[in-house]
């Protein structure tokens, strides 16, 4: 579903284009199940998308669809990472088998990937997750990383995916570790949404940033009890924040709600070998806190202390890392501190979004002081 808003300027006419939602969205214990004639309506030949540890995972729901719709399906890994190079492989194997539509299954980078490869290809594509830990299968965008696992850069999507199956008996399957991740993700969009996009005066943009707290509230309020009893009713709901109601925050703002420095540090983070061990929102998570220590040295922002003394404790409480020792990053080379801090920098980063200018050296002060008592290491400009 794409809503186009045209907003007139002096000369000229801007238009901003949004792809808010996915076309159609099945969720439920069985929805799996249930989803055969949804997912033939897109074509006989889908080509299987997803890692090798998430299709397995997905075969006993899968196949009794595809042998009831008798549909003719191959399927095929992504490979490590979502990179040009595997994604050249999937383009081809979409041609030799000759797909009408695509079914992504797995986490972020198996359905940034099947999702790129269905808009390259211009057919359909159906978004299965297997975890709840991240809203890649709700976005239109694909996130591309080196064949070494960095971050490169971002793609803009033509549309949402056409149906998103959230499939809660599946989701179970994954580790409790995922929807933790997941948790982090999400609840980043309320502190960089607001840092980036609160003091908008646009609809969308308002509304966008105002569902991004209440997705914070409700992860406060829900997370704990809900991985206490995975499966229950209150890790529905979880896991539907998680993985819907952060897509929604991403399609309602758009490209003018952007994500700031817990991204930004993500992505400095992906370049350090010794950081893939750990998930994206797991990162993300350690990069909110970053982000906050950022705001509280360099401009006395007591808001920014107590959010982050706040996120100390829930973090605790469920499991969310909370230094770079928690990444496994404890042993981390000052040099090596320092190319992650460079490319977090960089011109073209997220970071720069901050009301304040950051450089390499004031990140690499906030990555380390993240536990740090309120008042601690204030960094002047």
């Amino acid at each position: 579903m794409t809503q186009t808003q045209s907003t007139k300027t002096t000369n000229t006419t801007a238009i901003y284009s949004l792809t808010i939602a996915p076309a159609r969205v099945l969720r439920g214990q069985k929805a799996l199940a249930q989803a055969g004639d949804a997912i033939a309506r897109f074509g006989k030949r889908p080509l299987i998308v997803g890692g090798s540890n998430s299709l397995a995972a997905a075969q006993p729901y899968l196949q009794p669809i595809l042998e009831q719709q008798q549909l003719k399906s191959a399927q095929t890994s992504y490979g490590k990472d979502c990179s040009e190079r595997s994604l050249e492989t999937l383009r081809a194997a979409a041609a030799t088998h000759e797909a009408d539509f695509i079914i992504g299954v797995g986490g972020g980078k198996a359905l940034d990937a099947a999702k790129l490869v269905a808009h390259q290809c211009k057919i359909p594509i159906v978004t299965i997750p297997t975890s709840a830990a991240t809203c890649a299968a709700w976005t239109a965008l694909s996130n591309i990383y080196s064949e070494q696992g960095a971050f490169q850069y971002d793609v803009t999507l033509a549309r949402c995916p056409d149906l998103l199956i959230l499939d809660y008996g599946l989701i179970q399957t994954a580790p409790q570790r995922t929807l933790i991740a997941g948790i982090g993700d999400a609840i980043a969009k309320w502190y960089e949404a607001s840092v980036s996009s609160g003091h908008s005066e646009q609809t969308m943009i308002i509304a966008a940033v105002q569902q991004a707290r209440i997705l914070r509230d409700i992860l406060f309020q829900k997370s704990a009890a809900a991985l206490k009893e995975p499966g229950s009713e209150t890790w529905q709901e979880v896991t539907d924040a998680a993985v819907l109601l952060a897509g929604v925050i991403g399609g309602i703002g758009g490209a003018q709600c952007r994500t700031v420095a817990a991204h930004a540090v993500h992505n400095g983070l992906t370049h350090l070998l010794a950081s893939h061990g750990t998930l994206h929102g797991e990162k993300v998570a350690y990069g909110i806190l970053v982000q906050l220590r950022l705001e509280e040295m360099l401009q006395n922002n007591q808001l920014a202390a107590t959010a982050r003394q706040q996120l100390l404790k829930f973090y605790a409480e469920i499991g969310l890392p909370q230094t770079l020792d928690n990444l496994g990053l404890g042993d981390v080379s000052l040099t090596q501190l320092q190319q992650a801090a460079d490319i977090a920098c960089n011109p073209d980063s997220d970071i720069h979004r901050l009301p304040f200018k950051v450089v390499p050296e004031q990140l690499m002060a906030a990555m380390v002081s993240t536990t740090a008592p309120v008042g601690e290491l204030k960094i002047k400009h």
